[in-house]
């Protein structure tokens, strides 16, 4: 089963070859990703390197937290699910008892 890690403190110089290219010490990676801003282009400083195999993640982990990677300290820990930013605050504001103006 794949594993997702979530690599923080990145320095903006860090590509994504680079970032394969340092984890895949630790085993297969199947992906990746410098999470760049999507208006100026410019990486915003954090990524995901997703590993084939569990046991390959957590030694990445063990390994790669608080090294120094382009002069930057990394914090490499597992990733999270991203909440669904889609429903926004509808749930809160729109017919749940949440607080809803009034005039």
């Amino acid at each position: 089963m794949s594993s997702k890690l979530y690599i923080g403190g990145m320095s903006w110089d860090t590509s994504e070859g680079k970032l394969r290219e340092t984890f895949k010490q630790f085993g297969e990676v199947l992906d990746a990703k410098v999470i760049v801003d999507r208006f100026s282009g410019r990486s915003r400083g954090f990524g995901f390197v997703t590993f084939a195999n569990h046991d390959d993640a957590q030694n990445a982990i063990t390994k790669m937290d608080g090294t120094v990677l382009d002069g930057r300290t990394l914090a490499v820990n597992e990733a999270r699910e991203e909440p669904d930013r889609r429903r926004g605050n509808r749930d809160r504001d729109f017919g749940r008892g949440g607080s809803q103006r009034r005039y």
